[in-house]
């Protein structure tokens, strides 16, 4: 279905390749996941698939790509449109019209599908994804995954022969999360769907994908079967990790297969008592109400964030977690209720008075970016501050982002995780004391998150504290103190993370649904209790 030959691609002005040498073959029918690190070229070799690369992005390319026997750079997107379903990292960018409804259908009004079909094709499109509820809401009242879950509809309703999809679960919560790729399964199975699957939260995937292909600095690296790829991956889940230092084969990559082994772990020590900071809170909330169109989205929200601590929120897509956050820093006004920041109220101080106290990275990072440079991203925050813009300092900080080799480059020209980090470097450039965190690890790969952990770990030794909305509960377990979990607008579950995540089946890692009722979250608390 697609064949890929010494296939060699470099961006406009960009002195490296993005892709080298990569040749690559996908059999008809076949699940393949593509993995590797931020800027590793899984985009762009996705990209390549539709025509995007090269008609779209320019640059120059050498090699061949086809797909389903047509050569892509020849034919262009809009005929591979027709073969290749995309969906983008970035699902806000690929919404045309306003509605639910009418963002699937356009597509199918471009190929002149015939309306009996077309409504044929948007039902089924919109229950695959579960949005048959949603078909006529405005898509700026969506959140991030249902935004997320609608670009996949969309795609699916041309019944594409491949379906290409980049990070498409990175914005859902896990429940959402396992629907979609329960769908993708069904589309592969029962219809004979290709599907490409670039992602970071392997965890997720790895159960259904056939086979494993993991890209390093634009080069095919590792390419198998997924049991036999991932053990060599240093962003391993954290079930194949344990599996690794206790040796157990053949590799479990689901909680059902690592049942055997967990039933011999015998643990010497009880996991370590779960401490908060204490002190005066730096965010309180108290009974905060919010309505969209008379739609109540927050019911009487209790909240604390003390110095030193990190509290993570989940929930559901559509859960008011989103919401919640533009509520603390102003962009939204609650009806009822109380925000206070660092013991002031928040009421009557207007968005720019309550940013210089609290640092807010939205879900989508390119809100906050519009300089040329990234290095000019920190200065702008910092001039916008009235405070000094040092030279040292501003290369300090992205050195700690990992963005030192891109601080010349303009910041909407990155991958999804490199803007996400800029964004971040220039919320944080005023070191503020209270951070709001919304989907802060979408789009990251390991590595890059246990630098930003290991960061946030120093700003809360000085004191920070951090509300983090999240998806990933991986990361929750691993920096939250607290965890606060969000339905339908209201708190219905409030605690240390230890208990929080281990009694909440749906958001419970990998480690807490391998040995529950143990109070092990993390491989290192496994370890830890097996000395």
């Amino acid at each position: 279905m697609i064949a890929i030959r010494r296939l060699t691609y470099t961006y406009p002005q960009r002195s490296s390749p993005a892709l080298r040498d990569v040749t690559w073959d996908v059999a008809d029918g076949e699940f393949v996941l593509v993995a590797g690190a931020s800027g590793s070229g899984k985009s762009t070799l996705l990209r390549c698939l539709n025509g995007l690369v090269p008609h779209f992005s320019g640059g120059v390319l050498a090699g061949r790509v086809t797909v389903g026997g047509i050569d892509v750079v020849a034919a262009g997107p809009r005929v591979l449109s027709r073969h290749v379903g995309f969906v983008a990292q970035d699902p806000e960018a690929q919404a045309v019209l306003d509605r639910v409804e009418g963002e699937i259908a356009f597509a199918l009004e471009n190929a002149a599908v015939p309306p009996a079909e077309m409504r044929l094709r948007v039902e089924e499109a919109l229950d695959l994804v579960d949005l048959t509820p949603l078909r006529d809401r405005p898509l700026h009242t969506l959140s991030g995954g249902e935004r997320q879950r609608l670009a996949i509809a969309a795609a699916l309703a041309l019944r594409p022969r491949v379906l290409a999809l980049d990070e498409p679960t990175s914005q859902l919560d896990p429940q959402s999360a396992e629907d979609v790729l329960r769908a993708l399964v069904r589309l592969n199975e029962d219809l004979g769907l290709t599907i490409i699957l670039a992602e970071h939260r392997l965890e997720r995937i790895a159960r259904y994908a056939d086979r494993l292909t993991y890209l390093a600095a634009g080069r095919v690296a590792h390419d198998g079967p997924v049991r036999e790829v991932l053990p060599r991956l240093p962003a391993a889940p954290p079930l194949v990790q344990l599996a690794g230092a206790l040796g157990w084969r053949p590799t479990p990559l689901t909680i059902k297969e690592a049942k055997p082994f967990a039933a011999a772990v015998t643990p010497t020590a009880a996991p370590p008592a779960a401490e908060s900071p204490a002190g005066l809170p730096l965010l309180q909330v108290e009974g905060l109400r919010f309505s969209y169109n008379g739609h109540l989205t927050l019911k009487d929200v209790n909240l604390s964030v003390a110095p030193g601590e990190a509290v993570a929120l989940v929930g559901r897509n559509g859960a008011g977690k989103s919401t919640l956050l533009r509520c603390i820093v102003g962009l939204l006004r609650g009806q009822a209720g109380e925000v206070h920041i660092n013991g002031r109220p928040a009421r009557g101080r207007d968005v720019a008075d309550i940013c210089r106290e609290v640092g807010y990275l939205p879900q989508n990072p390119d809100d906050l970016l519009f300089a040329d440079t990234v290095a000019d991203e920190i200065r702008a925050t910092l001039r916008n501050h009235g405070l000094p813009e040092r030279a040292a300092e501003i290369a300090a900080s992205l050195e700690r982002l990992n963005l030192g080799d891109v601080a010349a480059v303009y910041p909407r020209d990155l991958s999804v995780g490199q803007r996400q980090r800029v964004a971040l470097g220039a919320v944080t450039a005023t070191r503020p004391r209270l951070l709001l965190f919304d989907e802060p690890t979408r789009g990251l790969d390991r590595a890059a998150k246990e630098e930003l952990l290991a960061l946030w770990r120093g700003w809360l030794a000085e004191g920070a504290a951090l509300l983090l909305v999240t998806h990933d509960v991986e990361m929750a377990a691993a920096i939250a103190h607290r965890t606060v979990v969000l339905s339908q607008g209201e708190v219905i579950a409030a605690g240390p993370t230890r208990d929080v995540l281990t009694a909440t089946p749906h958001f419970a890692p990998q480690i807490a649904r391998l040995f529950p009722g143990r109070g092990w979250l993390t491989v290192a608390d496994v370890l830890a209790a097996l000395n």
